[in-house]
């Protein structure tokens, strides 16, 4: 078993109107000098922007902006904007978040060159129905019936005027190009799904349409072991090691007193992202203490962002929905555990 720190809460809600709610999921990410921290504020109404702290080193706090940084402002993000993750490719920063108008949630991107001014670029996932979905996911045949139960919404095709897409949520980039082109990681529940393009303007309908008649391609991991097995989903940003790339995703369990999630650890080859080397096959971490047990969701560590100090990887998570934690490990001990869990006949 992997040896996890707790280090406790990082950032509390305060009572500035824009985050007197709850504060969670942050993107975070490091300049060499200074740790920028991206996080989703909620307001009253569970409405979402996001705020933007400074910090000196892992767990210590410079400065705290009073205002948001990036808040609701086109019809497909009225409700809010939620959960962002952060990369840097090249010499822009990739920040993408999910775009919430009270109905649908969906991945969309924002870009800066200093971390401070963003330009908005809209969706870039699909805005598709149940029924498209499903007629073009199940064309080649039977897909997990997951799928469809997952995202039928009750099989209600319209609501407040809006019509009804599949969520499709999670959005986060590889930090560099892989073999020229950009890859992200996206989730329609249960599994994690990914995207290889040359540049984002091939994202269009068609795009998406072949993507879904070969949804069974485009699969990155599914749910496998028990802490995982409702669905899974992207935590943080990809870590490039000399093992792969690590992943921090969230698994998620029904039981008893509802979902639980937990941080999860995994393995991708570095040419060829789609194939899965090594996977932990139990929790990374868990909810355990009181921060994480209750909240505005009980029983919620989810991973959003991490920073590497030496060999000691630190990552953020929300916790319980209402706060910003963080935990600490070995990223070499991880690795080697990693390892002795590898997958056999990797697609």
């Amino acid at each position: 078993m992997i040896e996890v720190k707790k280090e406790g809460i990082l950032l509390k809600k305060t009572a500035l109107g824009f985050e007197n709610e709850g504060v969670l999921n942050p993107a975070v990410i490091s300049d060499g000098k200074t740790i920028h921290l991206f996080y989703r504020a909620v307001s009253k109404g569970n409405y979402s922007s996001i705020g933007y702290c400074s910090l000196s080193s892992p767990l210590v706090i410079e400065k705290r902006n009073e205002v948001p940084l990036i808040f609701p402002q086109f019809d497909y993000e009225t409700h809010g904007v939620e959960d962002p993750r952060i990369v840097k490719i090249d010499d822009l920063y990739y920040l993408t978040y999910t775009a919430y108008d009270g109905v649908n949630a969906l991945g969309a991107l924002a870009v800066s060159n200093d971390l401070v001014n963003f330009e908005k670029k809209g969706l870039i996932v699909p805005s598709i129905t149940y029924d498209e979905f499903s007629r073009l996911a199940a064309s080649k045949g039977a897909i997990n019936e997951k799928y469809l139960r997952y995202n039928e919404h009750e099989r209600v095709i319209e609501k407040q005027g809006k019509k009804i897409f599949i969520w499709d949520k999670n959005v986060i980039f590889f930090p560099r190009r892989i073999n020229g082109k950009l890859h992200f990681l996206h989730r329609v529940r249960p599994d994690i799904q990914i995207v290889c393009v040359n540049e984002i303007a091939e994202l269009t309908t068609e795009f998406w349409q072949n993507y879904f008649i070969h949804l069974d391609e485009g699969i990155v991991l599914t749910p496998k072991f028990k802490h995982e097995v409702s669905y899974i989903g992207g935590g943080c940003p990809p870590i490039e090691t000399e093992a792969g790339w690590l992943m921090i995703y969230h698994g998620v369990q029904d039981t008893i007193d509802g979902y639980v999630y937990s941080a999860c650890a995994a393995l991708l080859d570095l040419q060829n992202p789609q194939k899965e080397i090594a996977r932990l096959p139990y929790a990374l971490f868990k909810p355990l203490h009181d921060w994480e047990l209750k909240g505005e969701v009980n029983n919620v560590c989810f991973p959003t962002g991490s920073v590497l100090i030496g060999d000691t990887l630190y990552i953020y998570y929300g916790a319980a929905d209402e706060q910003i934690a963080c935990a600490s490990l070995s990223l070499s001990e991880l690795l080697k555990e990693l390892l002795l869990n590898t997958i056999k006949d990797v697609k």
